[in-house]
């Protein structure tokens, strides 16, 4: 399987033409007059909603007039396999927050990280996950006082 850089770039021009159009709409909800105190709120929304529009237009533009002779492609197999490898743990650290919290699910994922794909040894790869978790828990929970998923794990632990 081959994508061309054209199409990855028509494509990422649509999809952020989408984005830009929904920016607009929004806007448009909530006003973009000029009133008597100012823009309305949806006034400077509008506006980037616009330039996103411009950007995606002329992004669509090179991508279907510049020539596509001698172009590597942008993904092949072996890349789209790396990036699936990227993306997949990515998921599962996602997935994992869920059920088990931020925290706990961050350590796993930093110990996958550094002791699959980065093949550090393994009590490294352990230290640095929790280390990790327990620097962004004082950081959030302690300093910044903003509580971010725990799970059913720490709360059981008595840490709230």
């Amino acid at each position: 399987m081959e994508i061309s850089r054209r199409t990855s770039e028509i494509a990422t021009s649509a999809a952020t033409a989408l984005i830009g159009l929904i920016v607009c709409y929004g806007a448009l909800e909530n006003g973009i007059a000029w009133e008597e105190a100012g823009p309305s709120s949806g006034f400077f929304p509008f506006c980037v909603g616009c330039l996103i529009l411009l950007g995606s237009a002329a992004t669509g533009a090179q991508a279907t007039l510049r020539p596509t002779e001698g172009q590597p492609p942008f993904l092949d197999g072996e890349r789209a396999r790396a990036a699936i490898l990227f993306f997949l743990p990515i998921v599962a650290f996602a997935a994992l927050a869920v059920f088990l919290g931020l925290y706990i699910a961050m350590a796993i994922y930093i110990v996958y990280a550094m002791y699959g794909p980065g093949k550090l040894k393994l009590a490294t790869s352990i230290a640095a996950g929790l280390g990790v978790a327990v620097v962004n828990f004082v950081i959030f929970e302690k300093l910044f006082m903003v509580p971010l998923l725990k799970g059913p794990v720490l709360n059981a632990v008595g840490i709230y």
